[in-house]
């Protein structure tokens, strides 16, 4: 994989490359990932896993080693038929010696609590899942009390201001956004955007595949700065942390 941008051209690891940022006063910094095709596309017959390529997937990998938290959308989660998290045993180390715990935890938003207790994102995951959910679904929580911490976090639906705070109290320093496009949305029109990856793929979808993120207008659009732009095999993955 080569690094574009800062340096000149050079081979680098993602790993390696990522440098750690800062996290806000009073909230976890937060880190969004998506692929997309050049045309916009972010989805093959419903999934992302089309789109990626080895390069894509080494800085998947590199992202999620350095979380604490990866937070996602329960539709995504259904979707990508979402696992327990893992990381090799060289990132544990890394982990283990930055202060964190060996494995990031999952944390998922879903309004109506519409998950399946018995999936292996529950069962096999090695710290229980965080499960953001209204006061209403949380009162129905019962089948997920041996798999998953239950939080209320607003009545009518999930607000994301309490989910920050929530994973503020928790001592999460980052929190890695997996999508999908409307919690990308509600999380760009709320200003909790810190850093986006935007993993580009030499490919042309058209159809109606979704942008990599939708929902209400921010009170007005977000300024980035390029911070790292990497290439391998014709796909760009390029690093965006908004402009101070």
């Amino acid at each position: 994989m080569r690094q574009i941008f800062p340096s000149p051209v050079t081979d680098i690891d993602p790993v390696e490359a990522y440098d750690e940022p800062r996290p806000p006063e009073g909230r976890p910094w937060v880190v969004t990932d998506m692929v997309a095709s050049v045309d916009g596309g972010t989805a093959v017959a419903g999934r992302s896993g089309g789109l990626g390529g080895p390069g894509d997937k080494a800085v998947f990998r590199a992202l999620r080693s350095i979380a604490d938290v990866i937070l996602v959308g329960a539709g995504t989660a259904r979707a990508e038929n979402y696992r327990a998290v893992v990381v090799d045993d060289a990132a544990r180390q890394r982990r283990t010696a930055r202060g964190q715990r060996p494995v990031p935890r999952l944390a998922l938003v879903s309004g109506r609590l519409d998950l399946d207790p018995t999936s292996p994102m529950f069962t096999d995951a090695a710290e229980a899942p965080l499960v953001f959910t209204t006061a209403a679904a949380a009162q129905r929580s019962d089948a997920f009390t041996d798999v998953a911490e239950v939080v209320a976090a607003g009545d009518d639906a999930v607000e994301l201001p309490v989910v920050m705070a929530q994973l503020h109290e928790r001592a999460v320093g980052i929190v890695l956004v997996e999508g999908g496009p409307t919690l990308n949305g509600q999380l760009v029109a709320a200003g909790f955007v810190d850093e986006w990856c935007l993993s580009v793929a030499p490919m042309l979808l058209a159809g109606k595949s979704a942008r990599v993120a939708h929902g209400p207008d921010p009170a007005a659009p977000i300024g980035l700065e390029l911070h790292r732009l990497l290439e391998e095999d014709g796909y760009l993955f390029a690093t965006y942390r908004v402009a101070q």
